[in-house]
């Protein structure tokens, strides 16, 4: 099978943290980047070296699983596979790997279906954080008869849809991410389309919307949101900047909504068709196979077109709805992130102002951990990104220049390195400088290349991004003095001797924050913001491949 460089690092991860008696890791890969590849790939790398292991793979529709399926058949014709899926017409249970909807197959036991060794689930940010759930019921039974089941995830949104970071909190189904590629090193990359967003005249108004569980109440928002005159005056936005564009997805806050924009853009001779979950299969079916091929011009959708949903040639995305959760904000726009002939990129128009709220999408942060209700809950009133008055590009709010037009906003005069609210996005970071990215998660791997000496991999993760630095420390020269020098500055305790000593001491890495720079394609840590034992907050200026340390204290922890 080929695979994609990233691909490959996927893959390697999950088998170097089960060699160093891993338990249940998660696999962040921004939509359209693969998973059903890299799943099939971990499948047969397990049965070629463990020819008895049973496996399962779950995902919540039937289209991720015939999309698993094929994968798998394309990467092993021979492969040992069945499907149960009730939506598919298919019951089979004893098939050595079984690709399985949850639905279908929540009632089944290791009795009914054999016993499992692994189980890998796809979209893995649907299970909940409650024990309660069909994920979390059906891995309890199938572990009561193998103990020492792993479970893997694979998600775009490493967040669960209640709560905070799915490797975080005492519920924690799995113990760590042990590999990330996101939507900004995709587009950078060349295996993603860039997203584009300009603003909109016609604005969805939330302010009277009320909130429960940290997202807006669905039938008060949907009442917010069909206002018919609201919707007249974004779908002549939507046709007049669509006009060069040839496959639209409207994203819509109910049924209802949704049928009255369909209803608005056939009136303005598009062909258009609505999805919803009460859409009789065989319709929908057809309409999305339409919309694919190109018969159909635009679809609307209310709620059923998120995940799972795979339609390349998309270049426009009409955000009718809004949300406070960051997850479903990623999961809409990664619909138009993939790749197909032709296409340069895709237009963002968002009448929900979810990109002013949520901000860059390779770039959002998560407040509150697990348990805490977060999954990047942001104020209604909070502003992440401003329009040229030129183009009507979205921006971030410190950006001078506008990447589209070349226009320039007047510079503020306070000091370079003042500090500033950290609020500022468009729909893709395009700059990143001067500002420091909490951090959220810190990670190591080990990383080998031919020839080489073997090197630690550092991952910080700042919302929804990682950011990565290598330290070689059994380098024989300048790479081993830059890799000690790194250790003694950024963690501050005795340098370790080996790769695999820092590895076991990666706990010892206290850092609150980074920044980052352009090092070609790529982005660089550049500084660290880190938490010495005695609460001292010092900050550090140093790449690994450049300059002199310098130290600078921050401040003292409370």
């Amino acid at each position: 099978m080929h695979l994609r460089p990233y691909q490959h690092e996927a893959v390697d991860s999950i088998f170097e943290y089960w060699k160093n008696g891993g338990g249940n890791p998660l696999i962040d890969l921004a939509t359209g980047t693969g998973k059903s590849v890299v799943i099939a790939s971990v499948v047969r790398k397990l049965l070629d070296r463990y020819s008895d292991m049973r496996v399962i793979c779950l995902v919540h529709v039937r289209e991720l699983v015939e999309q698993n399926a094929r994968a798998m058949l394309r990467a092993w014709p021979q492969a040992p596979i069945g499907i149960n899926s009730a939506g598919l017409g298919r019951r089979d249970k004893r098939s050595q790997i079984l690709f399985a909807s949850i639905k279908s197959i929540a009632k089944e036991d290791a009795y009914s279906i054999g016993q499992r060794h692994l189980i890998l689930v796809d979209e893995a940010h649907l299970i909940p954080r409650a024990g309660s759930g069909m994920y979390q019921t059906f891995i309890g039974k199938m572990r009561e008869a193998v103990p020492d089941l792993r479970v893997a995830g694979f998600t775009a949104t490493p967040f669960r849809l209640d709560s905070g970071r799915m490797d975080e909190g005492k519920d924690r189904l799995f113990d760590q991410t042990v590999y990330s590629y996101d939507i900004g090193r995709g587009v950078d990359d060349g295996f993603l389309s860039p997203l584009v967003s300009r603003a909109t005249g016609a604005v969805i108004d939330v302010s009277n919307v009320p909130r429960r569980g940290g997202e807006f109440v669905a039938g008060d928002l949907e009442r917010a949101a069909n206002v018919d005159a609201v919707t007249q005056a974004a779908c002549d936005e939507i046709v007049a900047r669509g006009a060069n564009r040839r496959s639209w997805l409207m994203f819509c806050a109910g049924v209802e909504h949704a049928q009255a924009v369909e209803t608005a853009l056939r009136a303005r001779g598009i062909s258009v068709a609505c999805v919803t979950g009460a859409t009789p299969r065989a319709d929908r079916d057809r309409m999305i196979r339409d919309f694919r091929e190109g018969r159909l011009r635009a679809l609307t959708n209310a709620n059923v077109l998120t995940t799972g949903f795979d339609a390349p040639r998309l270049d426009l995305i009409a955000m009718l709805r809004p949300t406070l959760s960051t997850s479903l904000y990623v999961q809409m726009l990664g619909r138009g992130t993939r790749l197909a002939d032709g296409k340069e990129s895709c237009l963002v128009l968002d009448f929900a102002q979810n990109v002013r709220r949520h901000g860059p999408v390779d770039a959002v942060r998560v407040s509150g951990g697990a348990g805490a209700g977060g999954d990047g809950k942001v104020s209604v009133d909070s502003v992440q990104a401003k329009a040229c008055p030129n183009c009507e590009t979205l921006v971030a709010l410190r950006c001078y220049e506008c990447p589209e037009c070349g226009h320039e906003w007047e510079r503020p005069s306070e000091p370079k390195h003042q500090a500033r609210a950290e609020t500022e996005a468009p729909v893709m970071s395009r700059e990143l400088v001067d500002r420091w990215l909490p951090v959220t998660h810190v990670a190591a791997f080990p990383h080998h290349k031919a020839g080489s000496p073997p090197s630690m991999r550092v991952e910080y993760t700042t919302g929804l991004t990682v950011y990565r630095e290598w330290v070689t420390l059994e380098h024989p020269g300048f790479a081993g003095a830059k890799a000690s020098k790194w250790w003694r500055s950024v963690v501050g305790t005795p340098v370790p001797a080996t790769t695999q000593e820092a590895l076991a001491r990666v706990g010892e890495i206290n850092v609150s924050a980074v920044t980052v720079e352009r090092d070609g394609k790529f982005w660089a840590v550049c500084g660290r913001r880190v938490r010495r034992a005695d609460g001292r907050v010092i900050q550090i200026d140093q790449k690994l491949n450049a300059q002199p340390v310098a130290l600078q204290l921050v401040g003292t922890a409370a």
